[in-house]
């Protein structure tokens, strides 16, 4: 199975699947994952969450790195654990989740939005931290946390990324993005986001090409 920085390595977008329903998870995940995508989240504030994690653990598991995002508790650590998935992403910082995450043998995304915060995670254990809201954290903070956190920790910024807007934090120091309603919108046909995925794959080429 593809680890998280193998998955990073592969394709550094995280497609967050909010609102996704069990009926149409695995169309919108294959049409993904033939774009390039190799990471894959579901909110747990989604419809039936927990199913669609499962049927997407149970279908691609092998080849992409399946988990929840939004996930508060340990509890829900747990049970989507018990669903077949491999990652857990935050909103927020709280070492007993992701705690809980690594004594699990899955991945730990939380989210920070101050230094206090990042540090605090790193020493819980964290494989990354997702930089939420990213909207209200611009790249110029990213840039001067970079100055202090590890090199080895990847910082994934999530919140209002568009394919315009990636450059300015990959270049402060972002190793991916977490990608939210620009990727994907409850409902969207395959066409649609397949278009979208298409725009960001391409901004990340030409963010690697510099």
């Amino acid at each position: 199975m593809i680890d998280f920085r193998e998955a990073l390595a592969t394709c550094p977008l995280v497609a967050i699947l909010r609102g996704v329903s069990p009926a149409e998870v695995v169309s919108v995940a294959e049409v993904l994952l033939d774009a390039g995508f190799a990471i894959i989240e579901v909110p747990m504030n989604s419809p039936q969450p927990l199913e669609s994690i499962a049927l997407l653990s149970k279908a691609f598991g092998d080849r992409a790195l399946i988990g929840a995002g939004t996930v508060m508790t340990t509890d829900q650590v747990a049970q989507i654990k018990a669903s077949g998935g491999r990652l857990i992403v935050m909103p927020h910082s709280d070492a007993r989740v992701v705690v809980a995450a690594k004594s699990a043998d899955m991945i730990a995304l939380p989210g920070f939005a101050t230094p206090t915060e990042a540090l605090a995670m790193i020493e819980a254990g964290a494989d990354g931290l997702k930089l939420f809201p990213a909207e209200a954290n611009p790249p110029n903070m990213l840039k001067a946390l970079r100055a202090v956190l590890p090199k080895t920790i990847a910082i994934l910024p999530v919140g209002s990324i568009t394919p315009d807007n990636m450059a300015a934090y990959w270049h402060a120091g972002a190793n991916g993005f977490g990608l939210g309603s620009a990727l994907y919108k409850p409902g969207a046909d395959s066409a649609a986001i397949a278009v979208a995925a298409a725009k960001f794959t391409a901004a990340l080429r030409l963010l690697n090409a510099i």
